[in-house]
């Protein structure tokens, strides 16, 4: 890792910096694609260069790309807590696939990097510091509904925000792979298992929740 950067009490790096910035970036552009059903399949890839395509990538970044910041620093920060050096690396071969599925066919798969840790840790620091990220997705996903019913003229950026982060948080619970899920699932199958339910009723319960809301 090259020289640290101190920003308050956060410890980074340029390169840190530099991939978070691209990933925040391909990210907040694969999600515009799919929110606006543009892509190659549907034969109107023209309209990425249009007004409407810039609004939908600003609510991305403000809502995907959040969502995917603080879904990192979560682990970060997780990992620092536990006497660990971590900084994200950008995985530029994802970045091009989360971009290209996006555009071509309209699905998101979202591995953009990961956080990389040095340093010794238990079973149960390591699941911890993996759960931390999902569970970061799961609050920001809360805050936005909760904005969504506070300031329905906002309703289309809350509701974008809700979905993407609470799809983000399960999405990264999958037991597999590197993915989150598999070391959280390896710590503490309850919590794994209590997690993906959590995520499960947010991705795919948003009108009940509403409903019981109203009732």
């Amino acid at each position: 890792m090259d020289t640290s950067i101190k920003l308050g009490k956060i410890k980074t790096s340029k390169i840190e910096l530099i991939d978070i910035a691209k990933a925040w970036i391909v990210i907040s552009l694969a999600f515009a694609f799919v929110l606006t059903g543009i892509s190659l399949f549907d034969g109107n890839i023209g309209q990425a260069f249009s007004l409407r395509f810039l609004i939908y990538f600003g609510i991305s970044l403000f809502t995907a790309g959040l969502g995917f910041l603080l879904h990192e620093l979560a682990h970060k920060f997780a990992a620092q807590h536990y006497g660990c050096v971590a900084e994200f690396r950008a995985f530029d071969q994802m970045l091009y696939l989360a971009l290209g599925l996006a555009m071509t066919i309209g699905f998101i798969f979202a591995a953009p990097g990961a956080v990389m840790i040095n340093g010794m840790i238990t079973r149960k620091e390591n699941g911890i510091i993996s759960v931390a990220g999902p569970a970061t997705n799961f609050i920001l996903a809360v805050i936005f509904f909760v904005l969504m019913l506070l300031l329905p003229s906002l309703d289309l950026i809350f509701s974008i925000g809700f979905f993407v982060n609470a799809w983000l948080g399960l999405f990264n619970l999958i037991p597999f792979g590197n993915f989150d899920g598999i070391k959280v699932f390896h710590w503490n199958r309850i919590i794994w298992g209590v997690m993906v339910a959590i995520g499960i009723v947010l991705v795919f319960m948003r009108s009940y929740l509403l409903s019981l809301l109203f009732l």
